[in-house]
């Protein structure tokens, strides 16, 4: 089984529940277990688009699932919580993005991992700098903690 990390964000009214409800569902499926969940904070939105605010946060799954079988699974998510636009700054029930599959590098037509802002993001690092602060970012060969340092001062 990997360990992997997933984003996860909400901006759409019930951000709580609709996060809830994304971490439930990846409960249900076979071979993924959900392992931690970091505190949930409140961010601006990354968007050209006035919209509410988002409550972001990660979690750790342990899973057999492939790569490509786990982003086709985020995204039925996705879709079937009401998203109907993905990569558009639009308003979102649920976002759910793979930031780490093990130590993997992956880059394929609609796939990267890494995810290839997450050492960007304050609104990632703070929540994983929570559950995995000692994790090796595998292109940057830098940890968590050392990221959230330099992007963040902390």
């Amino acid at each position: 089984m990997k360990t992997v990390y997933l984003g996860l964000g909400s901006n759409i009214p019930k951000r709580e529940r609709n996060i809830q409800k994304a971490i439930d569902k990846l409960q249900e499926v076979a071979g993924l277990d959900v392992i931690d969940v970091s505190t949930m904070i409140n961010t601006k939105a990354v968007s050209t688009m006035t919209q509410p605010e988002y409550l972001n946060g990660v979690i750790a799954i342990k899973t057999i699932l492939t790569p490509k079988e786990l982003l086709e699974l985020t995204q039925q998510i996705e879709i079937d919580m009401g998203r109907d636009s993905k990569g558009t700054g639009d308003p979102r029930t649920i976002d759910i993005d793979i930031l780490f599959y093990g130590e993997d590098i992956i880059c394929e037509e609609g796939l990267d991992i890494p995810h290839p802002l997450l050492h960007e993001r304050e609104f990632v690092l703070i929540p994983l700098n929570e559950i995995a602060p000692g994790l090796i970012h595998p292109v940057l060969q830098e940890s968590i903690s050392s990221i959230c340092t330099r992007v963040i001062g902390y």
